[in-house]
């Protein structure tokens, strides 16, 4: 079976799109989808080329049992739009420079991961890199809700039972 390869996207890679790989990375491991879901996270700006994930991310993501550690921040490839079958940004802003960025057979594969909310209700990912504690928490709180409506969507395609 071929590999669903999902990409998050978030400005700076440091805090969104790094907390979205983790908690969907552990949720594919935990539901036994490591075989044919795949993950990986960038950036649309090459702020911190490189760098690990913003420390306070790291802590509240830790909190929730998801470890970020491995990963670092890097800009988004013309070979990602190709490679990915979804192309899953954090704001409308990530959107537009995606939409402009992407070659048009591509486009298709961009949506927000807010579309994949179950329980919680919101347009965007709101970035917390300026915010508080609670924002952070707020982070955590609606990309663990997107990514259980995310593998429900991934299920559906590929006719795989729940676990």
């Amino acid at each position: 079976m071929e590999t669903f390869s999902i990409l998050f996207v978030c400005r700076a890679n440091l805090c969104r799109s790094p907390t979205a790989h983790a908690v969907l990375r552990k949720k594919i491991c935990a539901q036994g989808m490591e075989p044919w879901v795949s993950v990986d996270s960038a950036s649309t700006h090459d702020h911190y080329p490189s760098g690990p994930p913003d420390p306070r991310s790291q802590q509240h993501a830790a909190t929730r049992g998801y470890d970020l550690s491995d990963l670092r921040s890097r800009p988004i490839q013309p070979a990602d739009f190709e490679k990915a079958d979804l192309i899953l940004v954090m704001d409308l802003d990530n959107l537009r420079v995606l939409q402009e960025a992407s070659p048009a057979e591509h486009v298709g594969k961009l949506r927000r991961l807010t579309d994949f909310c179950v329980v919680r209700r919101s347009e965007v990912v709101p970035d917390p890199y300026f915010g508080i504690h609670q924002d952070f928490e707020h982070v955590l709180d609606l990309v663990e809700d997107a990514c259980d409506g995310l593998l429900r969507h991934v299920r559906t395609l590929r006719n795989a039972p729940a676990r």
